[in-house]
């Protein structure tokens, strides 16, 4: 009674949250605006849609903080917006939180540090070079700015198990720059030539510390694997449906998977499959309503 155990065998039994296995994919553009969810879960098979919970909406994005639960933010209907919604570690959406930093659309977020996200980027009537931080409880705090180029749908992962990296995008056109994030949410300086230049693509963790960037700019089917040092290898082509507009997350613990999207004639509602090498599986159809300008993350 009265001791406070420091590195005996108390503190190791102390219990930890499990790693989050599943993913989530919200929101999104079918015609009009939409805001049902489909969850992913440890097999990487996607379940049917839940009912909107929130402002429906697309051009938003989101990613894990807290270790097992995730964030949905910013985004556009008839104009953009500033609103959150936060994911429980069961994926259940919660209402909207107005206020969130300068509204906008075309974002793009990735996780950092130790169970932390960030927001980066977008378009308000302008490309934009801002940021804001998720706290480990959620909380969104206010714009930082000159954060490398002002951009639009660029894609974004978190690598390297405690940094984040955003890359491509469109400035007055297509380009094929990065911008890596520190551990302590630091946005560093442009560097250029990361594969082929494109917008609207998705970025996801895969394999505990690496990431992998797919698709984009009307229908390019290649991808990108990031090593867990942030250096953004060669295009590798032919991965499934080429597409834009589409989402991806991390799910179990070392697998991604990409979803969704639109090929310039149709809105899809299929998936790609990444396993822990960072290999892009066939196309999988029918997983739930076909959109597009939707979001995903990893939640528990």
């Amino acid at each position: 009674k009265g001791w406070i155990p420091t590195n005996d065998i108390a503190n190791a039994l102390t219990p930890v949250a499990p790693p989050p296995l599943r993913a989530i994919f919200g929101f999104g553009f079918t015609t009009p605006y939409v805001g049902m969810t489909n969850l992913v879960n440890s097999s990487g098979v996607v379940a049917t849609d839940v009912a909107r919970v929130g402002t429906a909406r697309g051009y938003l994005k989101a990613t894990t903080f807290g270790g097992n639960k995730a964030i949905f933010a910013f985004g556009q209907t008839s104009s953009v917006s500033a609103i959150s919604n936060l994911v429980s570690d069961n994926g259940v959406v919660a209402s909207d939180t107005a206020g969130v930093g300068t509204a906008r659309g075309s974002v793009g977020a990735s996780t950092y540090g130790v169970q932390l996200g960030i927001f980066a980027y977008g378009y308000n009537g302008s490309n934009l070079s801002m940021s804001n931080k998720i706290s480990i409880t959620g909380v969104v705090a206010g714009d930082v700015s000159g954060v490398g180029t002002a951009r639009r749908g660029l894609m974004a992962a978190g690598y390297g198990g405690d940094k984040g990296i955003f890359a491509y995008g469109y400035t007055t056109g297509t380009v094929s720059l990065k911008n890596l994030v520190s551990n302590s949410g630091i946005i560093a300086a442009d560097v250029s030539g990361v594969g082929t230049a494109r917008q609207t693509g998705a970025g996801t963790t895969y394999g505990t510390d690496k990431a992998i960037f797919g698709y984009g700019d009307a229908t390019l089917s290649i991808t990108n694997l990031v090593n867990s040092s942030g250096v953004v290898g060669a295009d590798v082509s032919g991965v499934g449906t080429g597409r834009h507009n589409l989402a991806a997350a991390g799910y179990s613990t070392d697998k991604a998977i990409f979803g969704f999207g639109f090929n310039n004639t149709a809105k899809l509602s299929m998936t790609n499959l990444v396993n822990n090498s960072g290999v892009v599986g066939s196309d999988v159809t029918g997983v739930g309503t076909a959109r597009t300008t939707l979001a995903a993350a990893k939640v528990g």
